[in-house]
């Protein structure tokens, strides 16, 4: 999860999210070069007194410069594509999850397993522990095993809403009517937080996601106490 002072993106906790860290370093390493180069030669200009009377044209200039800018293109182009075709891939996903969103809380079922139902709301500020955190913490967390590839179902009963996790790289837009897909693996047990990212109405910011990551064996004995109740 984001924490104050936090510049940079949320440490992955997933392959995808890896990869989106990859290029968003890539991406960033060309615009510091272009960024010192345009600069370098700006004050170069400012401070030049030199000046050239019978300078009329420079086609060979105006061919690099309009080549290089299409080769950096390319180069940030191609691996943005590549991301596109991971992001969307599905492979065999162990367990299917299908969430819901609604105004102003998501719901999670667990078609797998005897259709597993269950709402999911934030915590008001006055029912919260000290582990809490506030605005981000909620009643009832979406449980998933780690190392095991997700599949995520994702609509709205209402207004357009948007199932986001930045540390495990999903944002999936949440449509009336329409069903959305996106698929993950987290890699380690831990707690995932997320918000709506899409404004859907006047408590836009009061509709938190948690997913809680723990090992398959314990989510076999979670399961199996959800089918029970």
């Amino acid at each position: 999860m984001a924490t104050w002072k936090l510049l940079l993106l949320q440490d992955s906790a997933s392959p995808l999210m890896e990869q989106l860290s990859f290029f968003h370093d890539h991406t960033l390493l060309i615009l510091v070069i272009i960024t010192i180069l345009v600069g370098q030669m700006m004050s170069g200009l400012f401070f030049n007194k030199l000046t050239h009377r019978f300078l009329l044209e420079g086609q060979l200039i105006e061919i690099i410069w309009t080549i290089l800018p299409a080769i950096t293109l390319i180069f940030i182009a191609l691996p943005s594509l590549r991301l596109i075709y991971i992001l969307d891939e599905t492979n065999n996903p162990t367990i299917s999850i299908k969430t819901i969103g609604h105004q102003w809380y998501w719901s999670y079922e667990y078609s797998d397993f005897k259709n597993v139902e269950f709402d999911s709301y934030m915590i008001p500020s006055q029912e919260m522990n000290n582990f809490n955190f506030r605005l981000l913490d909620v009643d009832n967390r979406m449980v998933i095993p780690f190392m095991s590839q997700i599949r995520m179902i994702v609509s709205a009963a209402d207004v357009i809403h948007s199932w986001t996790i930045p540390s495990l790289g999903v944002k999936v837009d949440a449509t009336p009517g329409r069903l959305n897909q996106a698929s993950f693996t987290s890699t380690r047990s831990t707690l995932l937080y997320g918000q709506c990212s899409e404004i859907c109405g006047a408590n836009h910011s009061f509709m938190p996601i948690v997913a809680e990551s723990i090992s398959p064996s314990y989510f076999i004995k979670w399961i199996s106490k959800m089918i029970e109740i």
